[in-house]
């Protein structure tokens, strides 16, 4: 038993790598994995707490007198879920149009050339070197002059000049792995280019487009500062600003706002488990003609 145990764990790595090295990079993986869990656990915890207990003595993850009473306060004393369909609608908004724009740009760079290409695709890159705080003040009075403050169109606006860039290089360099043989059978087969791109291109790209999605979707999701500053209503808050509440002047009600930002967690990891079947798809998934 022992020796089948040790041959199927060798399988995964070089046969000339020796057991130290083997049991190090478990190590490493575990350590990894406990910086990642660990304030994960401890914000579940301290959700679980009556009152504002911060800290504890105790190391159990199931505190001794845990109660879910936290996560009814954060939506009956709060408006919780008004701020998550607020999230909600900016953020899938914002991956819908991203998704849209990134994939139809990322196919021209990817398959036509023209004049401008190289310039367009270098001031994309350029875009990414600054960080987005230094651009919020130009914007912000482009924003006012447009009218588009206190407004999601203004937030999405920006959250998706803010991702298109990315995502435009990320869908150019998955079409780039897509072999250009397969359009042309297609316009033999009589197809047009549209209609190869539609159902040859596309299928083929799903994991790109999926991660595209998600990218966008995340940063729009999480996003704090700028929407801090363009959204003054309360009714049009999202999660992120909206989460601020829970801070009191003089103390916060810890239990509730770490139920809070559990919460916030959940379409993220629930969007991620979803499109996790496309993320982990090869690049040449479905590509061979047989």
């Amino acid at each position: 038993m022992a020796i089948s145990w040790k041959s199927r764990l060798k399988e995964h790595f070089e046969k000339n790598d020796s057991w130290p090295k083997i049991i190090m990079i478990y190590l490493f993986l575990l350590l990894c994995c406990f910086i990642t869990i660990y304030p994960i656990s401890f914000i579940f915890t301290v959700s679980l707490r009556p009152g504002n207990q911060l800290f504890s003595t105790s190391l159990k993850l199931i505190p001794d007198n845990a109660t879910f009473k936290n996560y009814s306060d954060a939506f009956t004393k709060y408006p919780m879920a008004k701020w998550m369909l607020n999230s909600m609608f900016v953020s899938s908004l914002t991956a819908v149009i991203a998704v849209i724009i990134s994939v139809n740009a990322g196919y021209a760079f990817s398959r036509y050339r023209f004049w401008g290409r190289r310039f367009g695709l270098t001031l994309l890159l350029v875009t990414q070197m600054f960080p987005a705080p230094m651009l919020l003040l130009p914007v912000y009075l482009m924003l006012v002059r447009l009218k588009l403050t206190n407004s999601y169109v203004g937030l999405i606006l920006w959250y998706v000049s803010t991702a298109v860039p990315f995502n435009i290089w990320l869908m150019k360099g998955y079409f780039d792995t897509i072999p250009r043989s397969l359009e042309e059978s297609a316009f033999i087969d009589g197809a047009s280019i549209f209609r190869a791109y539609w159902s040859i291109i596309l299928p083929l790209a799903k994991p790109a487009v999926a991660l595209c999605a998600l990218f966008a979707f995340m940063g729009a999701w999480s996003e704090f500062i700028v929407a801090r500053i363009l959204i003054t209503s309360k009714s049009m808050l999202t999660l992120p600003v909206g989460l601020i509440a829970l801070q009191g002047s003089f103390s916060t009600e810890w239990g509730i706002y770490s139920a809070a930002a559990l919460v916030t967690a959940i379409p993220v990891t629930v969007l991620f488990i979803a499109l996790s079947r496309y993320l982990v798809g090869g690049l040449t998934l479905g590509s061979v003609k047989g």
